[in-house]
């Protein structure tokens, strides 16, 4: 009977381990939000205004997807497909907002033919990206973005 009690407090045990474990937010620290922070800002402002040119991939002209490859490459050593919707696999996907971090990618739809878009989350419901009307800015994700939203993506 001991054995037998036993054995069920080890796997109550390992049951509630397992548990708690999938609930885990695996948050990041304070110390590395505000280091990708100030690594995106500095990019930020180096490429800041920047025209939007569809293929492009310089400060000449760049779309979406080649801005986020130059960021994740020059900010965090991180190689990215060069395509939106290659982008749009990498990863792990993070369903709910409130474990969203600097620096994930955000990904929407848009018009009828559902064209992909890509940026980066700043915090506070804002991110970063290259915008086809005013080329490199900061947006907010509501209104026209949240209408559009697809997923958010955990590269780093």
């Amino acid at each position: 009977m001991l054995k037998n009690n036993r054995f069920l407090l080890k796997i109550l045990l390992l049951f509630v381990l397992i548990i708690f474990t999938g609930c885990s937010s695996a948050r990041i620290s304070e110390r590395e939000r505000n280091e990708r922070t100030a690594k995106i800002t500095a990019f930020y402002k180096s490429w800041k205004g920047t025209r939007y040119r569809l293929g492009g991939t310089t400060k000449s002209g760049v779309d979406c997807s080649a801005l986020m490859q130059h960021l994740y490459k020059e900010k965090f050593s991180k190689k990215l497909p060069r395509t939106t919707k290659n982008m749009a696999q990498e990863g792990d996907k993070i369903k709910k907002p409130n474990y969203w971090e600097v620096g994930d990618l955000v990904f929407f739809k848009i018009g009828w033919r559902k064209t992909h878009h890509v940026g980066v989350y700043l915090g506070n419901n804002k991110f970063m990206h290259a915008s086809t009307s005013k080329g490199v800015v900061i947006s907010e994700i509501d209104g026209y973005w949240n209408n559009h939203f697809w997923q958010v993506r955990k590269v780093l």
